[in-house]
């Protein structure tokens, strides 16, 4: 007599075939719309209880201010990729400025507003596919797991309402989609991902191996999802310009992709930051490594979006712990679906684990100090008493808050030292200087500062490795046009030459 082969996370399954889907009775469609109607409330109001932290401080980390300091400048007639540049794709500064425009541009509250509804509907993403797979109380468990883990890193990753944040929707929309066999709506969610912040793209490969999968002729399915990749994209490049686009969201970063230069700290960081999402996950992980001892997990599409996305934090070898919150939503899966094979007490020590650990997240993010923060204030302050609401500054550093908090325009494009020296990405060692900078960002800012000499320079590198005594161009700049006035928490402070 066989043996009874072992269970898997696609042998749980419980849906209908597709024909049996399309006709659904109007007593299921009424119990559908009961059952959204009940569990949309519960993920809101925990989608809101996790974020609550984000409203403590003005800003969470720098990716924040740079974004704000974009979207001023965008409303006041700058134009992205040209005269306000960053490396990152353009669809979170246009939602900032968008923002700004709505509710005003000195509070980032309706950005904390606008990630908490992005979080909420990543789980209503993530609840949706895996109740299609295996049944209502998974769609519930998928929910709200994945809620309670996705503030399990450093607040100020967590917290911020920066690119991660916005691109998880897409990500998780973009494998709903093609699970439903939705092609076009899975391409364009693929693009959303992308145009957000381009790892996510990496969700395109269990969207592919999805429609491999698909019974039927594969043709019109992949034409559509490359129509729904390709065309927001071209629209986005041909908005701000296709050389502008290619080169700062795709060709111009060789050097900050690269692992030379401080390997050590950055394999600490690496380590320290998959700890803490080990930590947050505490209650997803060991479903999944109790299924992969006793049971074949199937759901490749699962294993190989976790896949794509591990391979998205290791892109670029800089490993900061808001890159890990794309490993959650396919962790949260792969533990729903685990968790259908396994007794139903290991479901309520997966839900009681993430709560606690949720807990400990948030309180952290309540009660934890913000010293950089408080250090961007009081330079902010200080900028602000001694300039004009009309002059332009620059604040050299790695703190491009500086400028939002203070009010003051910045007199060069480049909002941070890191895009004229490497320093981005917590770079402090060999590969720091001039010839390491965006190729021609020197050759800008020279002319900037020629055409418009900003009222007050700030030096804020405070002994790391961009200091202007290491940049013979900012350091001559300095020295035939500006003299020390003052020091203020570390960093100098320069006025014009009388």
């Amino acid at each position: 007599m066989l043996a009874e082969p072992p269970p898997s996370l696609r042998s749980v399954t419980t849906s209908a075939p597709s024909s049996q889907r399309r006709r659904r009775p109007p007593r299921a469609a009424r119990a559908r719309g009961r059952y959204w109607r009940r569990l949309l409330p519960l993920l809101a109001a925990l989608a809101l209880l996790t974020r609550l932290p984000s409203f403590r401080h003005p800003l969470w980390n720098p990716d924040e201010g740079y974004l704000a300091v974009q979207a001023r400048l965008l409303a006041s007639g700058g134009t992205l990729y040209a005269t306000v540049v960053d490396r990152k794709p353009p669809l979170l500064p246009w939602l900032y400025e968008a923002a700004f425009a709505l509710c005003g541009d000195t509070s980032l509250t309706p950005l904390r507003l606008a990630a908490a509804t992005a979080q909420l509907l990543t789980a209503l993403a993530l609840a949706s596919t895996a109740r299609r797979r295996w049944g209502d109380s998974a769609g519930r468990t998928a929910g709200v797991l994945y809620l309670l883990a996705s503030v399990g890193l450093n607040p100020e990753d967590a917290q911020a309402a920066t690119f991660e944040v916005f691109m998880l929707p897409f990500t998780a929309a973009a494998v709903r989609c093609a699970d439903r066999g939705g092609w076009l709506r899975a391409g364009l969610a693929v693009a959303g991902a992308g145009l957000t912040k381009q790892t996510g793209g990496a969700v395109l490969v269990p969207v592919l191996w999805l429609l491999w999968q698909h019974p039927g002729p594969r043709r019109t399915p992949l034409l559509c999802t490359v129509v729904g990749v390709a065309a927001p994209i071209a629209a986005a490049a041909w908005l701000t310009g296709p050389a502008h686009f290619l080169f700062w969201t795709v060709t111009g970063s060789s050097a900050y992709a690269s692992f030379a230069g401080s390997e050590l700290h950055v394999l600490a960081r690496g380590l320290a930051n998959t700890a803490l999402l080990g930590a947050g996950c505490a209650g997803l992980l060991p479903p999944i490594a109790r299924v992969l001892r006793i049971a074949r997990t199937g759901a490749a599409d699962l294993w190989l979006w976790l896949a794509a996305s591990a391979g998205a934090v290791l892109l670029g070898f800089h490993f900061f712990g808001h890159y890990y919150l794309q490993l959650i939503p396919p962790l949260v899966l792969l533990a729903t679906g685990a968790l259908q094979i396994l007794p139903a007490y290991r479901l309520t020590g997966a839900l009681l684990t993430s709560a606690c650990a949720c807990a400990l997240f948030v309180l952290w993010g309540l009660l934890a100090p913000r010293p950089e923060l408080a250090h961007a204030v009081r330079i902010a302050a200080e900028v602000e008493a001694r300039t004009g609401a009309g002059d332009r500054v620059l604040i050299w550093g790695i703190h491009p808050e500086t400028y939002w908090l203070a009010h003051r325009t910045p007199a060069s494009r480049f909002l941070t030292a890191g895009l004229l020296t490497n320093y981005s990405g917590g770079r402090d060692g060999p590969r720091v200087g001039e010839k390491y900078g965006v190729d021609g960002a020197w050759r800008d800012f020279r002319a900037e500062l020629a055409d418009q000499p900003p009222a007050l320079v700030v030096d804020d590198s405070r002994g790391k490795p961009f200091a202007p005594g290491r940049l013979p161009t900012l350091r001559r700049f300095l020295a035939r046009g500006y003299d020390r006035s003052d020091v203020v928490d570390g960093a100098v402070f320069y006025v014009r030459a009388q």
